[in-house]
């Protein structure tokens, strides 16, 4: 099996099966392909999906107090800050959407913003989540972001930083365009709009990607976001539906098992690239 990387717009980029070894301290088991993993009695809304038997070909780095997945290309000043769900910063298909971005020219960086503290796991009781969730706040990253921050300018020259996250992290990144100064644009996907649904004063040009038919995610919520924006946004900002598709579709879900969703896959991720391309 071969993985394809959007390459801007335009061309692909292959690559090959002896590239999917597991990443430091991701054991082949922890990489199985795995579907609709729930707890049976409250199950997760949050469906893990279809987990990447893919091992990364970027390295793990210690960056102050916090461990973080980087892949780099050959050279540039552009990079992305990666914000992973609720699954963490060592769910492979995060990772190779790190890749991906790596692929198209960008030093991509996806830290561990629950700095150790254990990631949800799709045998959780769901019952248990608001719980979870309490020492994980998508609001709180702040200290983390400027770290990393300033990892991206000292050690990997980077002066055009944007940043792009899934699930929990996009609403972490609907929370960083409403304050942080120093970052160029984001893409948030599937972001959980309750965190922030009072708040729409945009600093940089944002990109909301959302699927028709999420769980998670009512289109209501994703109106009335839209109705905010309008009113209150001076910078630029798009809100994207695509149809048929469910939370997590962008990074959770492999065309090569969901052949009826590959169009839209492949789109949100061409429409993500091509977003931080206009604005980095």
């Amino acid at each position: 099996m071969s993985w394809h990387f959007l390459w801007g717009s335009h061309s692909v980029v292959t690559v090959h099966p002896e590239l999917l070894r597991p990443a430091p301290g991701i054991s082949h088991a922890s990489c199985a392909t795995v579907s609709h993993m729930a707890n049976e009695s409250r199950p997760c809304p949050c469906d893990i999906g279809d987990r990447f038997d893919y091992g990364g070909r970027g390295q793990e780095v210690q960056v102050e107090h916090i461990k973080a997945y980087v892949c780099k290309p050959a050279s540039t000043d552009k990079a992305v800050i990666v914000i992973h769900d609720i699954f963490g910063w060592q769910l492979p298909n995060t990772r190779y959407m790190a890749d991906m971005l790596a692929a198209n020219g960008y030093v991509a960086i996806c830290p561990d913003f629950f700095v150790g503290q254990e990631a949800w796991k799709p045998s959780n009781d769901w019952a248990t989540f608001d719980e979870w969730l309490k020492t994980r706040n998508a609001g709180k990253i702040d200290k983390e972001v400027d770290v990393i921050l300033k990892y991206l300018s000292e050690q990997c020259g980077a002066k055009k930083i944007g940043v792009i996250g899934f699930c929990w992290g996009g609403a972490a990144v609907q929370h960083l365009m409403l304050k942080n100064p120093h970052l160029k644009t984001g893409v948030s996907l599937y972001g959980v709009i309750r965190f922030f649904e009072d708040r729409s004063s945009l600093l940089h040009p944002t990109f909301f990607i959302f699927a028709e038919k999420d769980d998670h995610i009512p289109l209501e919520q994703v109106t009335l976001l839209e109705q905010k924006l309008k009113q209150n946004c001076k910078v630029d900002y798009k809100v994207k539906i695509y149809p048929g598709q469910t939370h997590g579709f962008v990074h959770r879900k492999r065309e090569d098992i969901n052949p009826q969703d590959k169009p839209y896959i492949e789109e949100g991720r061409k429409d993500m690239i091509n977003w931080l391309n206009k604005y980095l």
